[in-house]
């Protein structure tokens, strides 16, 4: 295998795969990947087709929306 740069020795582990590893050593519910093994409840898909269609589904810009911030 070839040795790689220098330059990357400061990058750590990721989270996702820090909490992957934890989870696995403790025999737990992995809820980092987001890969259930089941199907969600069907309040919870009808809610998300709601929230996907009424719109505002987008990430926040930084300074945020003025419709979350309290005046």
């Amino acid at each position: 295998m070839p040795s790689l740069s220098n330059r990357i020795g400061f990058f750590t582990e990721s989270v996702i795969r820090k909490m992957t590893r934890i989870a696995n050593a403790h025999g737990a519910i992995n809820l980092s990947q987001g890969f259930p093994d089941f199907d969600p409840p069907a309040e919870l898909l009808q809610a998300l087709q709601k929230a996907a269609s009424d719109g505002l589904h987008q990430y926040a810009v930084t300074w945020a929306l003025l419709i979350f911030v309290k005046l």
